[in-house]
């Protein structure tokens, strides 16, 4: 499963098999852990046997498994249904020649939106989640699964970016008109059945009360949501790769908020301060230089202990990895969003300037500090070729400094980074008022 999903009961062959799955499953329940599975079902894969057989015909049973719209046109021109911008950039919509129509995708083209407001939509993602329950799945992290509810008629976006076409038009799909019937029947089908772990992700809102809705127990939707204001400190409102400057009074004030957020009637919190939607923390909230790059992971691992509700920690967060060098080129950046937006911002400044070579170190700069390519390097194992990932070519090459900062130099190092995220994460489990009692 991954986030271009070509069939929900399968495991993709370059990761292995469901055989390989369930000796994973073993391994972690062996281990007193729990294994959560992503769960990816806004959209599919345009590989997925139900869009093959959507887009087939507009007579197919499956057509309305997807959200397909006629085009509009203007002055003799074609144009899609609306001015719906992708998270992306460009068109939200691709068009199907064969067809005739185009289908929504809030995301790549290749990630086409399921239409939830269809009911065998939602039995057959009722199914999908049963199918890895029975497996021995313990809970979900679900994907974007605050849009699956788009406005009715899909109306045009406010214009707010007079140098494009296409506009944001999150207010128009991002917790939208039915999604809280979709996820409390997904509770009534599904999930009130089982003992599991629930965590959506929530862009787009900043709202309290919008994400309380999903969390508050008598709601009976999800146990919480990774909602994005902390990490949409250092953004502009244009672009999450944009590094603007931020002040430690308002990061202690997005905390203290959402710690003592409606405890009494039971929300509860997703703490985290990386993913690998975002980079690296020490990198974006502290200092990474040689001097200062320990001390600084050791602070951040206190910000994150100390906060109540349940902790996520990203793989490589526990060792203090850091964002790859100023000194990588825009090929390095494999990341869709930002080989999308540098295009995009290149495109513009060419039009403006008149010139092909135009300046962009100034991007450069921003995602050196906020792209999500930081956060998708290979794991810094040891030493070895490719900090220990792989023998084979990886999707991206490991970040410089892995042959001195990897997992097998600091396990067994008392003083380093690992080692403190082990000795706080044993206090807070000693302790519940880390954990359940918000004291801010």
């Amino acid at each position: 499963m991954g986030y271009d999903i070509s069939d929900y009961r399968a495991i993709d062959p370059q990761y292995g098999t469901l055989d390989d799955w369930d000796n994973l499953l073993k391994g972690v329940h062996e281990r007193g852990m729990k294994l959560m599975m992503d769960l990816v079902v806004n959209h599919t894969s345009d590989e997925h046997e139900w869009f093959l057989q959507s887009k087939s015909s507009k007579d197919d049973p499956k057509r309305d498994w997807y959200i397909w719209r006629p085009p509009k046109h203007v002055n003799g021109k074609r144009l899609p249904p609306n001015n719906w911008k992708s998270v992306f950039q460009g068109s939200a919509w691709e068009y199907d020649e064969k067809t005739g129509e185009y289908y929504l995708h809030l995301y790549v083209s290749k990630q086409p939106d399921l239409n939830w407001d269809n009911p065998v939509v939602r039995d057959a993602v009722w199914d999908v989640m049963r199918f890895w329950i029975k497996r021995g799945c313990d809970g979900f992290r679900m994907d974007v699964i605050n849009i699956i509810s788009k406005t009715q008629g899909l109306p045009d976006a406010p214009v707010v970016d007079n140098s494009q076409y296409y506009q944001p038009a999150s207010m128009y799909f991002a917790n939208g008109p039915r999604v809280h019937e979709y996820m409390k029947q997904m509770h009534i089908e599904v999930l009130s059945h089982h003992d599991l772990i629930t965590v959506g992700e929530t862009p787009f809102t900043h709202d309290a009360s919008e994400l309380a809705a999903y969390v508050l127990p008598q709601n009976k939707e999800l146990n919480m949501v990774f909602h994005f204001e902390l990490m949409d400190l250092d953004s502009p409102d244009y672009s999450p790769l944009v590094k603007k400057a931020w002040k430690l009074a308002e990061l202690k004030d997005v905390v203290r908020r959402w710690q003592q957020y409606k405890r009494e009637e039971g929300f509860w919190n997703a703490v985290f301060i990386e993913n690998h939607d975002h980079s690296r923390s020490v990198s974006r909230f502290g200092n990474d230089s040689k001097e200062w790059r320990a001390i600084s992971a050791k602070m951040i691992s206190i910000l994150e202990v100390t906060q109540t509700g349940t902790l996520y920690v990203y793989q490589g967060q526990e060792l203090g990895l850091k964002n790859f060098p100023r000194s990588w080129g825009i090929e390095e950046y494999k990341d869709v969003a930002s080989q999308n937006y540098w295009n995009l911002i290149k495109e513009q400044r060419q039009k403006a300037e008149g010139k092909e070579d135009v300046d962009m170190s100034d991007l450069l700069d921003n995602f050196q500090h906020k792209a999500r390519d930081h956060a998708r390097t290979p794991m810094q194992w040891d030493s070895s070729p490719n900090g220990g990932f792989t023998k084979g070519i990886p999707w991206m090459r490991a970040n410089d400094d892995y042959p001195e900062w990897n997992a097998a130099m600091q396990i067994g190092d008392e003083d380093s980074v690992h080692a403190f995220w082990k000795r706080a994460i044993g206090v807070r489990k000693r302790h519940d008022v880390l954990v359940s009692q918000a004291v801010l």
